[in-house]
C-alpha cells in the first residue's frame, strides 16, 4: 500500500504508465510484495569445497616463495646455476609428460600444436634468453639494489593480486608480464649471465607452465591437484625455513589465513545474506540479440 493510502474510488489501480488513473503516483497495491523473492539463485558453499579451491591461492603463493628461495641459494653461491638448469630441464620434461598423460583424447584431437612444435617453441625461448642473458644481466647496474629489490616485490604482488585463479591455463598476460619482470630485476643482481639465464629459465617454469600442469590436474586428477598443492605449500615454508625463519612463520599465517580462515570466514557470511528481488528490478532482456550482430 502506498504511503498516501488507496483512494476509496470503485475504479481499481491497473500497473500501467499510458492512461491517466486518480491514484498517486507512488500508489502500489496488496500484490506489489506478492513477487518478492529473497536469496534467489544463491549459492550454497561447503567450507571443505571452499577450502580446495582456496588451496590454489596457497600454492601461488608458496611457488613464490620457492622462486625466492632459489634466488636466495644462487645468490649466497649455494646453488649452481648448472645445478639450477639441469633440475630445471628434468622437471619440465617430467611435467611435460605428465601433462600429455593427463590430456584426454578428445582435447588431444582438438589441439593442433604438436610436440615438435612445443619442442620448437622451446628452444627458441632458451635460444633467446641465453643470447640475452648479458644484457639482462646489465640491464639494471644503473638503478639501486633497494630500488630493484622494491620493484620485485610490488611485481610480484601485482603477480598473486592479478593471477587468473578461475582459468590459469595459460596465466593472464598481465600476471605473467609482472612475474617475468620481478625475474629480470632479481637475477640482474646474480654474479654472471649464466646465473641471469638459468633465474629466467625457471621463472619460466614457475611462472608460465607450471599453472598450466596444476590447471590439467585439477580437471582431470582431482585427488592429485590437492595432493600437489599441499606438498607446494610445504616445499615452500620449507624452502623460506631454510634462510630465513621469519619469512617461514609469515607464510605459514598467510596459507593459514588463505586456505582455512578465509573459507570459514566466506561460509559464515553466507548465512546473513539477504537479497530481495521484486518487481522494482531493473527489466532484462532474455530475448536473442545474435541475429542483429552480424
Amino acid at each position: 500500500m502506498g504511503p498516501d493510502g488507496a483512494p476509496g474510488q470503485a475504479v481499481p489501480w491497473r500497473k500501467v504508465l499510458w492512461e491517466r488513473q486518480s491514484f498517486p503516483d507512488n500508489y502500489v497495491d496488496q500484490r506489489f510484495l506478492e513477487e518478492l523473492r529473497r536469496n534467489e539463485g544463491i549459492r550454497q558453499y561447503r567450507y571443505w569445497a571452499v577450502v580446495k579451491e582456496a588451496g590454489f591461492v596457497g600454492q601461488q603463493l608458496s611457488c613464490v616463495a620457492i622462486f625466492i628461495t632459489f634466488w636466495l641459494y644462487m645468490e649466497e653461491g649455494l646453488l649452481t646455476p648448472e645445478t639450477l638448469l639441469w633440475t630445471s630441464l628434468l622437471c619440465a620434461l617430467l611435467g611435460y609428460g605428465l601433462h600429455q598423460a593427463l590430456t584426454s583424447q578428445t582435447d588431444s584431437c582438438s589441439e593442433p600444436r604438436t610436440r615438435l612444435a612445443d619442442l620448437q617453441s622451446a628452444a627458441i625461448f632458451l635460444s633467446f634468453t641465453f643470447g640475452f642473458s648479458p644484457v639482462l644481466k646489465t640491464l639494471t647496474e644503473s638503478v639501486s639494489t633497494d630500488t630493484v629489490y622494491a620493484m620485485s616485490a610490488v611485481m610480484l604482488l601485482a603477480h598473486l593480486l592479478s593471477f587468473p585463479y578461475s582459468q590459469p591455463s595459460p596465466p593472464g598476460s598481465l600476471s605473467l608480464n609482472a612475474a617475468l619482470f620481478a625475474s629480470v630485476c632479481l637475477a640482474s643482481r646474480l654474479p654472471g649471465a649464466l646465473h641471469t639465464f638459468a633465474m629466467l629459465s625457471c621463472a619460466l617454469l614457475v611462472f608460465a607452465l607450471w599453472p598450466c600442469l596444476l590447471q590439467r590436474m585439477r580437471e582431470n586428477a582431482p585427488c592429485q591437484f590437492t595432493g600437489m598443492c599441499v606438498g607446494v605449500c610445504i616445499g615452500g615454508v620449507g624452502g623460506l625455513g631454510s634462510q630465513t625463519l621469519g619469512g617461514a612463520v609469515l607464510l605459514s599465517l598467510a596459507l593459514v589465513s588463505v586456505t582455512l580462515l578465509c573459507p570459514l570466514l566466506l561460509v559464515w557470511l553466507q548465512r546473513h545474506k539477504d537479497n530481495i528481488h521484486g518487481p522494482w528490478d531493473e527489466a532484462e532482456i532474455h530475448e536473442d540479440l545474435s541475429r542483429f550482430l552480424h
